[in-house]
């Protein structure tokens, strides 16, 4: 197999009714350059290895299967994928996502290779629902520079594509591992980037993101919903005391707190929406002069009220 423009590292565990998918869209791409597929597979209890297999064993030349006797955990399998790829840029696919354009790499990689200054560049997406069988385009607001994405990170990790070598510096840099308490890998990645390099964004949809019910960033359960968005205010906190000296800790608190009380004017008792603001505003008494806090609380009375009637 020569060495690939392109590698695409895709990591999958339990995805045995969308991995065909997210395989056959990475093939189906159309390029002017060598493509290599490379598939982290972390012993899944159903049939998502066999799958990768019978795809590895039939286009050789194309995909790689990365695996071990043993489930060694999402950070561990993300990095060793990584670690395989040969490519100069690597493009992410998890494998319950894929991809909608033909030309999705051919247009990234064209415009990375004409500005060598870009370290990483991505596209617009689309949300799949699956519960609701529902697709709709993400939000409209995209973002490239280090400040807004701290309380708006608006990259799809499924839309990305990045100089390999940069990559690899981000993980020496900062050091992802030592940070057990972080609930993603690609969040912190995007935001060295746009320190360590620039971002470039292209308008066209290029990929499809599929929301489960039960996964960590969109799971049904409103608790473990505001335990990621706390997990990515936090990975915020530490970028922006790392680099850029603390002088977005304002706008990143708020971010959270406002998250969390949208969610717990929607769902939960008072008690916890009352507990959580109290908790946000000793944290950061400014917080108490914002008027979310108050306005969200009034609403969730009323909306109880009314329920209450009805």
């Amino acid at each position: 197999m020569e060495t690939p423009l392109v590698s695409v590292c895709m990591t999958t565990y339990n995805h045995e009714p969308y991995i065909a998918e997210a395989i056959e869209s990475v093939l189906a791409q159309q390029t002017s350059f060598g493509v290599e597929l490379v598939v982290g597979e972390d012993c899944s209890t159903d049939r998502t290895a066999a799958i990768c297999r019978e795809y590895a064993a039939k286009y050789p030349d194309r995909i790689r299967l990365v695996t071990s006797p043993e489930n060694v955990g999402w950070r561990a399998n993300y990095r060793r994928t990584f670690e395989a790829c040969r490519g100069k840029y690597v493009a992410y696919l998890d494998g319950d996502d894929w991809w909608c354009d033909l030309r999705k790499l051919q247009m990234q990689a064209d415009l990375m290779e004409s500005d060598p200054g870009c370290g990483m560049c991505y596209t617009r997406a689309s949300n799949y629902w699956q519960a609701s069988d529902r697709t709709e385009p993400d939000h409209p607001d995209h973002y490239t520079d280090f400040g807004r994405l701290l309380c708006s990170l608006t990259i799809a990790n499924c839309a990305t594509l990045a100089r390999r070598e940069l990559i690899a510096r981000y993980y020496d840099e900062v050091r992802p591992a030592e940070h057990p308490e972080w609930k993603t890998d690609d969040a912190p990645m995007w935001l060295w980037f746009s320190v360590r390099s620039r971002i470039s964004y292209l308008p066209d949809i290029t990929a499809v993101h599929r929301r489960l019910p039960d996964s960590v960033s969109h799971s049904t359960a409103y608790r473990k919903r505001i335990a990621f968005c706390d997990s990515l205010m936090d990975i915020s906190l530490w970028f922006d005391a790392r680099y850029g000296a603390g002088r977005n800790r304002f706008r990143i608190l708020r971010r959270r707190s406002s998250v969390a009380l949208w969610v717990l004017s929607w769902e939960g008792p008072v008690g916890e929406y009352v507990t959580r603001w109290r908790r946000d505003v000793a944290a950061c008494p400014r917080l108490a002069l914002c008027p979310e806090g108050p306005g969200l609380l009034v609403k969730k009375i009323l909306f109880r009220r009314k329920k209450q009637h009805l």
